[in-house]
């Protein structure tokens, strides 16, 4: 597994609306060495560009990290949708339900979805929560959790449920959101571990930046970086060579650049790839977050 990947591509996501996010950020470190680099869009990423360079300016035999939830919640309720009559027995059939309904929204949005009727009461969405938001009816606590997000809760890390779209931690619009890239990139690119792994070529695997955080020596609360001081402070814990700056850089860049490098260091620890509650139906079903183990 050490020599599998020759680029690893962390990519920081967004859910916000409109046409180009701010908060989605890109970085490539080559296996051969050298600093992580930010890749460039020029004005800025759109989903719609993101989706576009996987498809079809994706170095050969990249692994690519995605900063999002490739999944929802299955395992603790045996099912996505608990009480609906559309029932989905993989992650796959997941994302092509969400990408059908939200056909009509440009640049990946996803709120048709949250807004339809038959899926509407999953969710927390600010204005109210949802009476299917807990696992047993009752709108109570944070909500539903994938398997691989409890074990992020015991290694330290704070995640918070697909299924709460409140808050600047949600992460349910940016999941879902990527999902419908996911459902798009199908027949282009394997995702880890819902789908075999050849034994060549590019590879998409969900991340979570405070993972890489916690290996590079920062803690949960302490994951998002600045300045160029504290990311190069990081990333020498990860034996990567420092990037050229001083003083502020957005912490969007600096989850990307620092996850790049971490994706480099730690893609070959074959530990990392059989965590021990992964079951072959967790997989087919919840996916995994990379590192959670």
């Amino acid at each position: 597994m050490a020599d599998r990947f020759a680029h690893f591509l962390a990519i920081d996501w967004s859910g916000a609306k409109g046409p180009r996010q701010k908060g989605i950020a890109l970085a490539i470190a080559d296996a051969d060495g050298g600093p992580p680099v930010l890749v460039d869009a020029g004005r800025g990423w759109s989903r719609q560009d993101v989706l576009a360079l996987l498809r079809e300016d994706l170095p050969d035999n990249t692994l690519v990290g995605l900063d999002l939830g490739i999944a929802l919640p299955h395992a603790d309720c045996g099912a996505y949708f608990p009480n609906n009559r559309v029932l989905l027995p993989d992650a796959p059939s997941l994302w092509a339900l969400i990408d059908d309904l939200c056909r009509d929204e440009p640049n990946l949005g996803a709120n048709s979805f949250v807004a339809h009727p038959d899926y509407r009461a999953y969710f927390r969405d600010g204005i109210d929560t949802g009476e299917h938001f807990g696992c047993d009816g009752a709108n109570h606590g944070r909500g539903r959790f994938r398997v691989t997000e409890r074990v992020q809760a015991a290694m330290g890390c704070k995640p918070y449920s697909n299924f709460n779209l409140v808050g600047a931690a949600q992460v349910g619009k940016s999941s879902l959101t990527g999902m419908r890239m996911l459902h798009q990139l199908r027949g282009h690119l394997p995702v880890w571990p819902v789908d075999r792994m050849a034994q060549s070529g590019s590879v998409v695997v969900e991340i979570y930046t405070s993972l890489a955080a916690l290996d590079a020596g920062r803690s949960a609360p302490r994951a998002k970086m600045r300045t160029f001081e504290a990311l190069n402070e990081a990333l020498g814990t990860l034996a990567s060579p420092p990037v050229a700056g001083t003083g502020k850089i957005d912490d969007h860049a600096t989850d990307a650049l620092l996850t790049a490098a971490w994706l480099r260091k730690v893609a070959g620890d074959r530990s990392r790839w059989s965590p021990r509650d992964l079951t072959s139906e967790v997989a087919r079903t919840e996916g995994w977050t990379f590192g959670a183990i």
